[in-house]
């Protein structure tokens, strides 16, 4: 099985790593800067107190030349466009697709260049960073993978998949449920994402206030009314797993898209992550104020970004 991998940051290169550690034939299809990296540190990756390298092939836009049985989309939601582009080469008459994208919004764009029945559903849960470095740090104490047809039909593509992963760390399945998985993941990373972007704190920090945990509790629900007038309100044991994350009093967690604001990178998901579930949330009725708020906020985020961007590089705008 053949595995190209767009990108080589936190998601892509962990998991293309630990891929090509079991011995799958895996390569990275990365910009230049990355690429110039990787051919002189290689690939590497601080993981459960071990720490992994290996040299790795490395395609460039425009160099695939071949088409790969399996390709893992790992780029953030903004520059999808450019991705399908970028590996549209790579997926040939049999290739599949496993995007690993929060949100659901991505597979339109994809089952209408590529065919539904060629893309897989795919969500990982994991906490991993990409450092200046140019080492990927795995902070969480385990990591899931989780993969399969979003019709629930048999997919062989998925069950090879989860084969490979088999002779790794990593936590990998082949899910025939993946589409209620995936509302599932989202809910939980909207609430996060908002509850930690709209009151600027880790989670143990939020609910040490007067009204976090009650602000949690209602992010949540949003989360959970719209996914249930969808037709896909998480199970009991999803939504408890989101409870006991988002109300940890010990817990120093904050979403991504937090941590990028502390960053202060000049965009950021907004819309895959939290924009489309209010979208969908007005269009079946369903109120999300409290989502409303937090989406208002990063949307002035990415504006001033995009100005800061325009101010830097002028010829740009």
């Amino acid at each position: 099985m053949r595995i190209l991998v767009l990108g080589a940051g936190a998601i892509g290169g962990y998991y293309g790593l630990q891929l090509a550690e079991a011995g799958a034939d895996v390569s990275f299809l990365v910009r230049p800067r990355r690429a110039a990296q990787l051919a002189r540190d290689g690939l590497r990756v601080e993981s459960r107190g071990q720490r992994l390298h290996r040299m790795v092939p490395t395609l460039s836009a425009g160099q695939v030349a071949t088409p790969f049985d399996l390709v893992l989309l790992t780029c953030k939601a903004y520059d999808l466009g450019g991705a399908v582009e970028d590996i549209a080469p790579a997926v040939g008459s049999s290739g599949v697709v496993l995007p690993l994208l929060n949100g659901v919004a991505h597979y339109d764009v994809l089952d209408a260049r590529f065919g539904a029945d060629r893309v897989l559903g795919g969500l990982c849960y994991i906490a991993a960073a990409l450092g200046a470095d140019g080492v990927i740090r795995h902070t969480s104490p385990g990591d899931d993978i989780r993969f399969g047809d979003r019709a629930g039909r048999p997919a062989p593509g998925a069950e090879r998949l989860a084969a490979l992963f088999a002779g790794t760390p990593v936590q990998a399945t082949a899910a025939d449920d993946i589409v209620q998985a995936l509302w599932e993941k989202w809910c939980m990373i909207a609430a996060g994402a908002a509850l930690t972007c709209l009151l600027r704190g880790t989670v143990g920090e939020i609910m040490a206030t007067d009204d976090g945990e009650a602000v949690a509790t209602a992010m949540m629900a949003e989360c959970r009314a719209v996914a249930a007038a969808l037709g896909h309100a998480p199970r009991p044991e999803a939504e408890e797993r989101t409870r006991r994350q988002l109300t940890d009093r010990g817990s120093r967690w904050a979403a991504s898209m937090m941590r990028d604001i502390e960053a202060r990178v000049p965009r950021l998901e907004a819309e895959h992550v939290i924009g489309d579930l209010i979208r969908l949330g007005r269009e079946a009725g369903v109120a999300a104020p409290l989502l409303r708020a937090a989406y208002a906020q990063l949307q002035t985020f990415n504006a001033r970004g995009a100005a800061r961007l325009a101010r830097c590089h002028p010829d740009a705008a």
